[in-house]
């Protein structure tokens, strides 16, 4: 399908300089996302809004996963400003250069009266000795510093610095937000200038693929449409047909997409079947102990630009509906998986929640206490509930004790090996068992362990 048109293919015709680069926002305005840092009054508004003669604004660190904005905030902050603006990246400078920064920045706001704004990009990458030079020039208003950083500054900046700046979080971009920055790119004079049409499943591909990240959707928008004009070329050289003098223009579909980006599995859509069908066949895999399959199934879900978070919340859930108290490390695994990814995020996020997928999945399985569980609610849903038993009842306000609240109560750990012959259960449950152990891991040991127990506290 090709859409006639009288316009060209200047778009794809700016030199070197990505798309990417090339979409950045002159103004806050412009930024997509991260609405919550940009309300009236805002510190990054009030650096972007600030005068000479009413500078305003305070050092700032922004922390968030790539492509959320942070380099594209800084320089729109720039440009809207006026200000002298100065970018290092951490993992090529070093303390000098921090220094020479410090020093013109100090000569700029004698001579001229303005602050200089020095965007450090990767300041987790900087050594304890590079943020300490950092410190004069951001205590005595030098510079306004805007570090960002993917990693969480309370394990990677210095305290003096994060106690001298504003730490604020970048989400990652919503879907709504991804499609706009698309069709924006695909329109615009700086980015695409109308020089392919982007059809809807290939828009859609673009911000599944994406999961989030401004720059690679503008990425694999760039290579598409590359793909679709070369395309287009080998075939009217081929053809060697015109069209009456009407230039046409490429269609991007979801094939030109796949094709270009290499992801064979951009049809895995997050609403649909596909979505539910694999994240089914994951936690059935897990449950059924095959690792290897679970492996592939998670690396179809990262692929396919799934939410990390929600892969780490559906293993958090495994770990206790399937293995449970079989294995009582698996849930503190799946959480410390879930923190991970959340604390270094993608793609190395990947890594600690492999670790935890091959833990539950070879670990032995028990869902005693899930069942117990759902059988204590399906007893309170049905009203089996009966009262609090009175020695059980709290004491402690004024006139409990008077209602006989407490009374007959035996502290556990007065008795012999910690546990007290006592009724726990309403009167109407007295006698019930929830929870059954089966003779699995763990479970082989708390089995026998719980039967003496039950005997001891309902004197059987």
């Amino acid at each position: 399908m090709r859409a006639p048109t009288t316009g060209g293919r200047a778009g794809l015709a700016q030199g070197s300089v990505p798309l990417a680069v090339r979409m950045r926002p002159t103004s806050l305005d412009e930024v997509a996302g991260q609405q919550h840092l940009l309300g009236r009054g805002s510190p990054l508004v009030q650096l972007a809004t600030g005068t000479r003669e009413n500078p305003g604004g305070v050092s700032v660190i922004l922390w968030g996963p790539p492509g959320t904005g942070k380099t594209t905030l800084a320089q729109a902050i720039a440009r809207q400003s006026g200000r002298e603006f100065v970018e290092l990246s951490a993992v090529t400078a070093g303390v000098k250069d921090v220094r020479e920064v410090m020093e013109k920045a100090l000569t700029h706001r004698d001579l001229y009266g303005s602050t200089t704004v020095l965007f450090l990009d990767e300041i987790h990458r900087f050594s304890k000795a590079q943020q300490d030079a950092l410190l004069p020039g951001v205590e005595n208003g030098w510079v306004i510093l805007i570090a960002a950083t993917t990693e969480n500054p309370s394990f990677s900046v210095i305290s003096p610095l994060l106690s001298r700046s504003l730490l604020l979080t970048l989400k990652p971009l919503t879907d709504d937000d991804l499609g706009m920055l698309v069709d924006r790119a695909v329109e615009d004079p700086r980015g695409l200038g109308g020089s392919v049409v982007l059809g809807d499943d290939a828009r859609s591909a673009i911000v599944r693929l994406s999961s989030g990240d401004a720059r690679r959707a503008l990425t694999a928008l760039e290579a598409a449409a590359s793909s679709a004009v070369a395309a287009q070329t080998d075939d009217d050289e081929d053809e060697d047909v015109s069209l009456d003098g009407v230039e046409t223009v490429p269609l991007v579909d979801a094939d030109t997409v796949a094709a270009a980006v290499d992801r064979a599995l951009l049809r895995y859509d997050r609403q649909g079947d596909e979505h539910y069908d694999v994240i089914s066949a994951f936690i059935k895999s897990v449950r059924g102990s095959d690792v290897d399959a679970a492996l592939h199934y998670l690396a179809r879900m990262i692929e396919a630009g799934e939410d990390p978070r929600f892969i780490a919340r559906r293993i958090i859930i495994s770990a206790s509906e399937d293995i449970g108290m079989a294995d009582p490390q698996a849930l503190p695994i799946a959480v410390a998986a879930a923190q991970a990814v959340q604390l270094i995020g993608m793609p190395e996020g990947r890594i600690p929640l492999a670790e935890a997928v091959v833990y539950l999945a070879t670990a032995p399985k028990s869902n005693a206490a899930y069942n117990g569980v759902n059988a204590a609610i399906a007893d309170v849903k049905a009203g089996r509930m009966g009262v609090v038993p009175v020695h059980l009842r709290d004491a402690h306000y004024p006139g409990a004790k008077r209602l006989g609240h407490g009374k007959g109560y035996v502290y556990s750990h007065d008795a012999e090996h910690g546990v007290a012959r006592q009724q726990y259960l309403p009167d109407a449950l007295e006698g019930t068992e929830y929870y059954a152990p089966t003779a699995n891991g763990y479970e082989r040991e708390v089995g026998p362990r719980l039967e003496r127990l039950r005997k001891i506290t309902r004197g059987e």
